[in-house]
């Protein structure tokens, strides 16, 4: 029997706001799947779609998130790694081995191995890589209804002009990255004045 291998990657490292996903995903062999590549190269809708057939052809898949608090407790690149820890933990088959994209590897009871772009390589990782996106997109939409004046079903959270703007109006929301420079001066404006 071949080996079970997981795909893992991530997103939401660079956003002000929000929680940090991940997402570990075994395939059946030889699965084929048209237009499934870097999440960043697809369109919502794309995506969203990818990731109901990812969902429903996959032998094992989980999401997994580091919150905000985590965030700022521990970095931002350390909280990545949990959630990707906690992914892989979460596959209800468990995986033998591990390709992660980028260039760390986390802390894990299984063989692992990095693969720098393996989001645009390896159809393992291109299904996490969908499945991580439109999980932290679905929170941004979260957000946005919970904080409508910040904007975040426009940017996601990341440190666009509006959002900086939002930012230094209104100070920073319960979930903002109060370690993030830019967050920091907002809070720091807001106190001052």
């Amino acid at each position: 029997m071949k080996m079970l291998i997981c795909g893992v990657d991530e997103a939401g490292r660079g956003p002000l706001a929000g929680s940090v996903f991940a997402a570990a995903v075994i395939l059946p062999e030889n699965w084929v799947c048209e237009g499934l590549t870097d999440s960043k190269k697809l369109s919502p809708k794309k995506r969203e779609f990818l990731a109901e057939v990812i969902k429903l052809n996959a032998i094992s898949w989980c999401v997994a998130s580091a919150t905000v608090d985590e965030i700022d407790s521990i970095n931002i690149l350390q909280a990545t790694m949990l959630a990707m820890q906690r992914a892989i933990q979460g596959l209800s088959t468990p995986a033998e081995q591990a390709l992660i994209d980028g260039n760390r590897v986390p802390e894990l009871t299984i063989p692992a191995e990095c693969i720098v772009k393996g989001d645009a390589k390896v159809l393992q990782i291109s299904a996490a890589s969908v499945l991580a996106k439109v999980a932290k997109d679905a929170e941004a939409m979260e957000l946005d209804q919970l904080y409508p004046e910040y904007g975040f079903a426009l940017h996601k959270g990341y440190g666009t002009a509006l959002h900086l703007k939002q930012l230094k109006q209104y100070g920073a929301s319960p979930c903002h990255r109060k370690t993030f420079a830019p967050v920091r001066a907002a809070l720091m404006q807001t106190t001052l004045f």
